[in-house]
């Protein structure tokens, strides 16, 4: 039978009256401490009423209102307060989010965005529970905004903006109607959404069955070199995943992102024969190439500029919250999965001189081949919004590719900075006049700086006299070795890398260089020879005798010595 609309609904409270509930009210959010104390013993006394049916957001009040109150007093110490605030945040977030949860958990950070609750709460929570304290400072302004939130949330509401508004009268018949049909509408949408999980999940994984099975049939390493290709018989599973794609791709993507899936497993990794430890360096990582063709068919299938945004957003998004988690697995491969997504819409000129077949190969293992208008704005603050070890690897991605790039110095800088907060070292390819030409931000850096110029300057005597002797024997030896021979060791410190075969440095490409600068045209035998003065010329190999001014003269052995040499072809 259908309620009257003026018949009421009571409740049975722990409070005397609404005098009472107002007095409590304004005592807990007041900045003096005794008034504090006293409405906190007032809450004491309405639990002990209660029993076990408190409202969460009353209790939840009392316990941050009561850590004021100990820190006002002065009773408690800085690590004593932390701890407190930390018990008092932590009770809240699960607490407030403990009726938002279904039968499959959810991420916290989810449920606290759906009730409004500032995310970095939530990250307060997971420090306390799984990391290193914060800060007082941070406790206390968590206390300060929860408290903000809770007075918004639930105690004005429960005034309802009227003063003299019946108390004890919650709702009519009309509004428990709509209020039990809201309950309704969010208990079928929740259904749905469990259903839809389900069923991206169940996919997902005949995706990778189809493709273990195609992997575990190829026995050969040529017939493996084709088995990035899709079988005939997925094309109907192809299918059904992008049509779920259309209609919920946000929600695909984050089962994607799961462990087991995008992120493998040991076991996935030990079964397509990809070694852990052959990954490529966390500072610039890349997915093993098994592994990526492995996914390739599905991501190639859902290639879309819709679907890539979506894709690099919820990737960074990922990255943000594993920055506060020791998950370097995790953290290794969303990171990879970023840098591929963005080094397939990079032009860069290092391959303008590959060849068609290394083009194609290339391209072969890419998830998209044309250029694709990405929001780069937006993924430049994500980016500088998840810091990690790679981090100054996709900040140097994005900033190339970049429609309308930054000036060099802004880029310089950003990186640099990046580099400063990830506490990332220097990469092997920067020389030692970087590190000493880079300036000083921290007091580890000048540590280093020093230390370095310190190495180098004991260094650099010794390392100058050691490659000095070894010139210097290598000399001696090549000299020993030519003895005899009209070829002569250039004691010149030449790059001869540098000179052209057949030339010498500071020769140009004039021939005329080559001829003499006064010269005569006459047959050998016809040139006038010198008597040979002593017996040494006639050695093979010996030193040349000497001319004389009036031009170049062959004795006659050389003359014979040349006849004897000649061949005719």
């Amino acid at each position: 039978m259908k309620r009257s609309g003026s018949e009421k609904r009571r409740h049975v409270v722990a409070w005397l009256n609404k005098a009472e509930w107002d007095q409590v009210l304004e005592h807990l959010y007041s900045k003096d401490v005794a008034l504090q104390r006293f409405a906190v013993q007032r809450i004491s006394a309405w639990r002990s009423r209660y029993a076990h049916s408190s409202p969460v957001a009353v209790d939840c009040t009392a316990d941050l209102v009561r850590c004021q109150v100990l820190d006002r007093s002065g009773q408690l110490t800085g690590d004593d307060l932390v701890l407190v605030y930390g018990a008092a945040l932590v009770r809240f977030v699960n607490l407030i989010t403990e009726r938002q949860q279904g039968r499959t958990a959810r991420p916290l950070r989810r449920l606290a965005g759906n009730l409004n609750i500032p995310q970095w709460v939530v990250d307060l929570r997971h420090d306390f529970t799984h990391r290193k304290l914060p800060t007082l400072k941070w406790c206390r302004k968590g206390c300060k905004v929860v408290l903000e939130w809770l007075q918004q949330e639930y105690w004005s509401r429960q005034l309802g903006g009227v003063p003299d508004e019946g108390w004890d009268s919650q709702s009519d018949g009309e509004d428990e109607e709509a209020v039990q049909k809201q309950k309704a509408e969010e208990r079928i949408f929740r259904q749905k959404e469990i259903e839809a999980y389900k069923t991206a999940r169940e996919l997902l994984i005949s995706y990778e069955k189809e493709r273990f099975q195609s992997w575990d049939g190829l026995q050969q390493d040529q017939e493996k070199s084709l088995w990035e290709t899709p079988l005939a018989d997925m094309s109907w599973l192809l299918g059904e995943i992008k049509q779920f794609a259309l209609e919920s791709s946000e929600l695909l993507v984050d089962v994607l992102l799961e462990d087991g899936f995008l992120v493998p497993t040991a076991e996935q990794l030990e079964t397509l024969s990809c070694d852990p430890s052959e990954r490529s360096s966390p500072t610039e990582p890349r997915i093993p190439q098994l592994f990526l063709r492995f996914w390739l068919p599905l991501l190639k299938m859902l290639n879309h500029p819709s679907f890539i945004h979506l894709f690099l957003e919820k990737l960074f998004a990922e990255l943000k919250l594993l920055s506060r988690e020791q998950n370097r697995h995790r953290a290794f491969y969303i990171s990879a999965w970023t840098s591929e997504v963005l080094l397939c819409n990079n032009n860069k000129n290092e391959y303008r001189f590959e060849t068609k077949v290394q083009r194609k190969s290339r391209m072969k293992d890419r998830i998209f081949v044309h250029r694709i208008q990405l929001r780069w704005q937006q993924l430049l603050a994500a980016c500088l919004d998840a810091p990690c070890v790679s981090t100054p690897h996709l900040l140097q991605l994005v900033l190339d590719d970049m429609e309308h790039p930054l000036p060099l110095e802004t880029r310089q800088k950003l990186l640099q900075l990046c580099s400063i907060y990830t506490q990332t070292t220097h990469t092997e390819s920067s020389s030692s006049q970087d590190l000493t030409q880079q300036p000083v931000y921290t007091l580890e850096s000048l540590t280093e700086k020093h230390s370095h110029l310190r190495r180098a300057a004991a260094s650099s005597g010794s390392s100058e006299s050691s490659h000095d002797l070894r010139w210097a024997d290598a000399l001696a030896e090549k000299a020993k070795m030519l003895r005899g021979s009209p070829w002569q060791v250039c004691t010149d410190k030449v790059t001869w890398k540098n000179v052209p075969l057949g030339k010498v440095p500071g020769q140009s490409d004039d021939p005329s260089c080559l001829m003499a600068g006064t010269y005569s045209t006459m047959t050998v035998l016809d040139q006038p020879v010198k008597l040979e003065s002593s017996g040494t010329q006639n050695i093979p190999g010996a030193s040349a005798p000497s001319r004389t001014a009036e031009g170049l003269l062959w004795s006659q052995s050389d003359v014979s010595r040349l006849k004897s040499e000649l061949k005719l072809f």
